[in-house]
């Protein structure tokens, strides 16, 4: 008896949205991404600023999660707890790679980079612009630490809230914003058949930026 294909292994999509050529590019990839972002809101792409965020352990080990673009300078701003996995491994390696998932545009963007960290004025220029509640939250939660359960949580949240009153919350010492400078940027268009467009912009000392096509 035939076996039944597997519900997963049977889903199928047709990508038929557009294709990207090397004439649709700008020299600069940061100005594409921000083109592509654009593209993004203006779809109405829920999150269209999130981007998932892969580090490494000291074992070389990889670990992935969402973060969400804050800002596209000379690099990718996003902010985090000093102190949570992500920027405990990001001090020892600060080499990581970056993923837009545009999945309802048939797009992706991957970067591959490395993480510097933002001025401590930066970082309270952004943490003053948060919502209030937010900035309780940088300072109750400690991120990627196991707690006891939910209710340790709000406890520490309550805690947090009474500590501050009314005032202004400053901002945390383990708290602020990181930049990942690019030096590999690679956009990808869905096209049927799975004959993707990939194309790749790799910085070059000499040539600045390089791009190449990439066999999807």
């Amino acid at each position: 008896m035939a076996q039944e294909p597997d519900r997963l292994a049977a889903l199928r999509e047709e990508y038929t949205f557009g294709g990207l050529s090397e004439t649709d590019l700008d020299p600069e990839p940061l100005v594409m991404v921000r083109r592509w972002l654009d593209d993004a809101r203006e779809a109405g792409v829920r999150e269209p600023t999130a981007m998932v965020l892969s580090t490494a352990s000291a074992q070389g080990l990889p670990s992935s999660r969402t973060v969400l673009c804050k800002g596209i300078d000379t690099g990718f701003v996003f902010f985090s707890n000093y102190s949570s996995r992500k920027g405990e491994e990001l001090a020892a390696r600060p080499g990581c790679a970056l993923l837009f998932p545009w999945y309802s545009l048939q797009r992706q963007v991957r970067i591959e980079g490395r993480a510097e960290r933002l001025s401590e004025d930066a970082s309270a220029a952004y943490f003053a612009s948060r919502p209030r509640s937010s900035q309780v939250g940088a300072w109750a939660s400690p991120q990627s630490r196991v707690v006891e359960d939910r209710a340790d949580l709000d406890r520490r949240y309550a805690e947090a809230e009474a500590r501050f009153g009314d005032g202004d919350v400053p901002l945390p010492p383990f708290w602020g914003g990181y930049r990942v400078v690019p030096e590999v940027v690679e956009l990808w268009q869905g096209r049927s058949h799975r004959m993707h467009d990939r194309l790749r912009y790799t910085s070059s000392p000499t040539d600045g930026w390089v791009v190449e096509r990439l066999a999807p």
